[in-house]
C-alpha cells in the first residue's frame, strides 16, 4: 500500500520560510500545502511559488484541516505557545531554532508532544549536513581514536548589531544573542557527546547600540562531556567566516566547515622522521582539494541549488520526515536548551538601560523609521522637537532613550485603512519603506503597490505633506561626461535592474497621484550614505564577499555620491518646513570630493583595517550576469528572470557627476564641504566595526 503524502503547513512566511519551502519541496513523502502569516501579503506571495493556500491565522489553518504537520517559523518568544496550539490539535510540529526561551519551556512542548502522541523536532538545520553525517560517522566507527577535545566556532559578523533592524527579537535582551545563535554549536556538541557539564562563561567586546544599551559580541563557553573537552565560541565582530567543528583524537583530527559543508581529516603517517612533515601537508593539501571539487561538482550539477545552507535543511527534512529524526527529537533538544539556560546562568549580562516615560504626541510620522536611515531621521526630527510615530512591522523600536517622544505601532503595509488611521494627527508622513523583490510582479505588488497605498491613505488622512524617498539608482549613471539634476530624466528605465526600476515606477504613480488628485508631494533621492549607525558594507559602492572584501562596481577611482546621513536627515527636515519644497523632487548627494577607493584609503588610516578592495570590470561582470540569465530562464525554468542591460551595469559605477544646485537653493541644504570633517562623520568606528 503506497503511504499517503503528508501534508505541510508553514506558521511564518519570512526569510527563513523560503528555505524550509525549497527542503520541503525535495524531501520524498511530503508536500507543501500550507501558509500561515499575519501579513497576508507576505504568505501569499510564497504560496504562490509553491501551489500552497493561505491562512493568515492559526486557528484558521488549524479548523481548515489543511495539513497534518507544521514548521513553526515565528519569533521565538510564540513558538510555545503554538507549538502546543498544534500539538494538541493533532499537529507535528517542527519549530525553528531557539525552540523556546528556556529548557522548562522545551520540556513543555516535549511533554505535550508525549502526551498527544505526536511528533516533535527543532529546526536545528546544520545537523543535516551531508559533511557532518559523514564526520558523525568517523566518530562512532573510531576512525579518530579517543576523542580528547572538541572545538565548535560560530564566528560570523552580525550586521543588526552595526546597522538594525533593533526591533528584531534577536537585538532585545543581550541573552537572546546566544538563545538565537547557541543552538546551532550546542547541538553538535550534544549530537556528538551528549549532555553538556558547563565549566565557565567569558563575555567581552562590548557594542553600545543607540539609545545606550549595550551587547557582549563574543562568548566563549568552557563545558565537558563525559571525558571530552569542549570548548564553544561566538564571535559577532567583523571577521572572516569561521564557523566549524574540530575534533581532536588519539588516531587524528578532524575539521569541519559547516558554512561550506567540508570535512577534511588527518592522522599520523609512518614516513621517516624527515618525510613526515611532507607527508602531512600533502595529505591536507589532497583533502582540501578534494573537498573544494567535491563541492563544485555539486553547485555546478545543481546550479547552485544545493548550497551548503540549503543542503542542510534538505538534510533536515529527509531525516525528520524519512524515520531518523533522532538528532532533532524533543530529549537531544531539551538537552540543547538546559545546556544554553547553564550558561546563561554563568554569566553576568550588561543591565537594560533605564526605562524613559512619557506620553508622545506625534505630528510626523516615518513609515520605515526602524531602518537605517529612518533611525538617523526619527532621531533628528525629535532633536528638532518634533514627536514622531513610526510605523514598523513590529512593536519594538530602537528608541529606548527618546520613548518619550517616539510611538512605535505595528501596521501592515498591505493595510490601507490601517495605515490611513495610523495618520491621524498627522502634518508629515515620510515614506523610507523598500521591499526586497526578486520579480517585476513581486515589485509591482508589494513596493509599487505599497507606496500607492500609503499615497492614497495620505490623501484620506488629509495629511500637509508626503516625502517619499528614491534613489539616485533609478538614474542612468554610465556616462562619465553626463551631469545629472533634477530634470534629467531617468531613460530606458526598462532595462535597468529590478530596484531601480521599482523606484523609478514609485515615483511615476505617486507623481500622477499628485497631480490628479493633489497629494502632497515631495520626493528625495539620496546618494550613497554613510556614516552614522549604518554599515560599512555598503552595496552602492561595490559588491560585497564577506565582511573585510569588496570588487568595486569599475576601478573605483570616479568621484562617488556620498552623503553623510546627518546631512541627508537635515536635507528631509528641510523638504518639510519647506513650502516651495511641495511637487519638486531633489538629489541629496554631498559635495564631489571622495572616490570609492579613497574612502577605503581613509578606512585603513583611520581605523587600522585594510580591506581587500578590487577593480570590477563592469563589462565582465554584465556577461557573467547573462551567463546567470540564461541559466535561470532556460535551465531552471525561471521565465520571471530579468536582465539589465550594460548601461544598466555601467550605472552602478556612478559615473556621472551630480548638480545638486537645487536642493541648496531651495531647501537652503548646506552639505558638509570639509574632507576631513566629512572623514570624521563619516569613519565612526563603532558604526563601522562593532568596537
Amino acid at each position: 500500500m503506497k503511504t499517503p503524502t503528508l501534508r505541510i503547513g508553514l506558521i511564518g512566511a519570512g526569510y527563513i520560510a523560503s528555505w524550509h519551502a525549497e527542503a520541503l519541496k525535495a524531501t520524498p513523502g511530503v508536500e507543501l500545502r500550507a501558509i500561515c502569516d499575519r501579513s497576508h501579503s507576505a504568505a501569499e506571495a510564497l504560496a504562490a511559488a509553491h501551489g500552497a493556500q493561505v491562512f493568515t491565522s492559526v486557528e484558521e489553518m488549524i479548523a481548515a484541516r489543511a495539513c497534518d504537520a507544521v514548521h513553526i517559523l515565528t519569533p521565538p518568544d510564540l513558538h510555545k505557545a503554538l507549538a502546543i496550539q498544534c500539538l494538541e490539535a493533532g499537529l507535528d510540529v517542527l519549530v525553528e531554532k531557539p525552540v523556546a526561551l528556556s529548557a522548562s519551556d522545551t520540556r513543555a512542548i516535549a511533554e505535550t508532544a508525549e502526551k498527544t502522541g505526536k511528533r516533535f523536532s527543532a529546526g536545528h538545520n546544520f545537523l543535516g549536513l551531508p559533511s557532518y553525517g559523514r564526520l558523525k560517522r568517523a566518530v562512532t566507527d573510531g576512525q579518530l581514536g579517543r576523542i580528547a577535545e572538541a572545538r565548535i566556532t560560530w564566528c560570523l559578523p552580525l550586521a543588526p548589531l552595526r546597522s538594525g533592524p533593533y526591533g528584531l527579537w534577536l537585538m532585545r535582551a543581550p541573552q537572546n544573542l546566544l538563545l538565537e545563535l547557541g543552538p546551532h554549536p550546542f547541538s553538535f556538541a550534544v549530537d556528538l557527546f551528549g549532555p553538556l557539564d558547563i565549566l565557565s562563561v567569558v563575555t567581552g567586546q562590548s557594542v553600545t547600540l543607540p539609545g545606550g544599551d549595550s551587547r557582549d559580541q563574543s562568548w566563549r563557553i568552557l563545558a565537558r562531556a563525559g571525558n571530552v573537552d569542549v570548548t564553544i565560541t561566538l564571535s559577532m565582530v567583523e571577521t572572516m567566516d569561521e564557523r566549524s567543528v574540530t575534533l581532536r583524537g588519539s588516531s587524528g583530527i578532524a575539521r569541519l566547515d559547516y558554512a561550506a559543508d567540508t570535512l577534511v581529516t588527518q592522522g599520523d603517517n609512518t614516513a621517516e622522521l624527515v618525510l613526515n612533515p611532507l607527508g602531512k601537508a600533502l595529505a591536507g593539501a589532497g583533502a582540501h582539494l578534494r573537498e573544494g571539487l567535491r563541492n563544485a561538482v555539486t553547485q555546478a550539477a545543481s546550479l547552485n541549488r544545493k548550497s551548503p545552507y540549503g543542503q542542510s535543511f534538505r538534510g533536515m527534512a529527509h531525516a525528520i520526515y524519512g524515520g531518523d529524526a533522532g538528532p532533532f527529537g524533543g530529549d537531544a533538544v531539551v538537552r540543547v536548551m538546559q545546556a544554553i539556560d547553564d550558561s546563561l546562568a554563568k554569566v553576568s549580562l550588561p543591565p537594560a538601560p533605564a526605562v524613559v516615560t512619557g506620553i508622545p504626541r506625534p505630528s510626523v510620522m516615518v513609515i520605515g523609521g526602524t531602518g537605517y536611515i529612518g533611525r538617523n531621521l526619527t532621531r533628528a526630527l525629535v532633536a528638532k522637537g518634533h514627536d514622531v510615530r513610526v510605523l514598523s512591522r513590529g512593536a519594538h523600536g530602537p528608541f529606548p532613550d527618546i520613548a518619550n517622544h517616539v510611538e512605535t505601532v505595528p501596521v501592515s503595509l498591505s493595510d490601507r485603512a490601517g495605515i490611513a488611521a495610523a495618520m491621524d494627527g498627522i502634518d508629515t508622513v515620510y515614506n523610507l519603506a523598500k521591499s526586497m523583490d526578486t520579480t517585476w510582479d513581486a515589485a509591482l505588488r508589494n513596493d509599487v503597490g505599497t507606496a500607492l497605498r500609503i499615497g492614497e491613505a495620505a490623501l484620506e488622512a488629509g495629511v500637509r505633506r508626503l516625502v517619499y524617498t528614491g534613489t539616485i539608482a533609478s538614474y542612468d549613471m554610465s556616462d562619465p561626461k553626463g551631469v545629472i539634476t533634477e530634470a534629467t530624466g531617468f531613460g530606458d528605465i526598462e532595462n535597468r535592474n529590478l530596484y531601480a526600476r521599482s523606484k523609478a515606477e514609485c515615483e511615476r504613480q505617486l507623481s500622477a497621484l499628485h497631480r490628479e488628485k493633489g497629494l502632497p508631494l515631495v520626493i528625495a533621492r539620496p546618494g550613497i550614505v554613510v556614516g552614522g549607525d549604518g554599515p560599512l558594507q555598503h552595496w552602492g559602492i561595490g559588491r560585497w564577499h564577506g565582511a573585510g572584501a569588496v570588487k568595486l562596481w569599475g576601478n573605483g577611482r570616479n568621484i562617488l555620491p556620498f552623503v553623510l546621513a546627518d546631512d541627508l536627515s537635515q536635507g528631509l527636515i528641510a523638504m518639510m518646513e519647506t513650502g516651495a519644497a511641495l511637487g519638486q523632487s531633489f538629489n541629496l548627494t554631498g559635495e564631489p570630493m571622495l572616490t570609492g577607493r579613497d574612502y577605503f584609503d581613509a578606512i585603513h588610516a583611520r581605523l587600522g583595517a585594510r580591506l581587500r578592495v578590487r577593480s570590477g570590470n563592469l563589462t565582465a561582470m554584465w556577461m557573467a550576469d547573462a551567463v546567470k540569465y540564461g541559466l535561470k530562464r532556460h535551465a531552471l525554468g525561471r521565465k520571471s528572470a530579468l536582465r539589465a542591460s550594460l548601461a544598466d551595469w555601467r550605472s552602478r559605477g556612478h559615473f556621472a557627476r551630480f548638480d545638486t544646485s537645487l536642493p541648496k537653493q531651495v531647501l537652503g541644504w548646506s552639505p558638509e564641504a570639509d574632507r576631513e570633517a566629512f572623514l570624521d562623520r563619516a569613519l565612526d568606528s563603532r558604526a563601522l566595526f562593532g568596537i
